[in-house]
């Protein structure tokens, strides 16, 4: 089977995964309600993904369609997740029109695609690929260069093990040493202690955020959260 089902052509239409209403798990925005939206495909397969469901199923669906759904709900923060959303040209019309309506718009991405058409305005959280994902090699390096990236933007890790950690921790110190965004560090689930995370970053006093999967404390390892 293809890594990639096939995707639309048309810019006004989007292959959905899910909605679903839940707490930011993540980020600098965690414990906030949000409006999730899931689009299908990913061309990476990273060890620690706990979203392969989304690979291949999904529903077609018009871009007035997914607007109409979140207006709906009524929540004002909205993310856009994956899969890996940038692989989708009607990603960036659901952005536009989502902040010309005045929603608060993050978009969730593996930084291994050109970010740079992401509208400004919408809080692009990027998910470096540690060696221990499997991916490393897709990183796209050029989406943390300091005139990339931009006010709001955060940059988060994965940390399947010690030896990601000291990998992580050397990118923190050369690539992104003038880094001028938020820095996050988050214990692979079930992988690393969060304790053990927590006391390496004080004892090398790392400038960066720990931070947990808030949804998997919650309702741990669920779909639709």
């Amino acid at each position: 089977m293809s890594r990639l089902p096939p995707m639309p052509r048309d810019p006004e239409v989007l292959l959905v995964n899910e909605f679903f209403h839940s707490i930011q798990g993540e980020s600098t925005q965690a414990g906030r309600p949000c409006l999730f939206i899931r689009l299908t495909g990913c061309h990476l397969r990273c060890g620690y993904c706990d979203t392969e469901y989304a690979f291949h199923e999904g529903t077609e669906l018009p871009l007035d369609q997914v607007l109409a759904r979140v207006r709906d709900t009524g929540e004002k923060l909205v993310e856009i997740t994956g899969g890996e959303p940038l692989l989708q040209r009607g990603v960036y019309p659901l952005m536009q029109r989502l902040l010309d309506e005045g929603f608060e718009v993050m978009l969730e991405t593996s930084g291994s695609l050109d970010a740079s058409r992401v509208p400004p305005g919408v809080r692009r959280i990027f998910d470096i690929k540690t060696p221990g994902s499997g991916e490393a090699d897709a990183n796209r390096w050029e989406n943390f260069a300091p005139a990339a990236l931009r006010e709001g933007d955060e940059v988060k890790f994965v940390i399947c093990s010690r030896a990601d950690y000291e990998w992580a921790a050397g990118v923190i110190r050369t690539r992104l040493a003038d880094a001028k965004v938020p820095l996050l560090f988050s214990p692979m689930w079930g992988a690393v202690k969060p304790a053990d995370l927590a006391e390496w970053i004080v004892e090398d006093r790392l400038p960066v955020r720990f931070q947990l999967q808030l949804h998997k404390v919650l309702w741990g390892e669920k779909r639709g959260v």
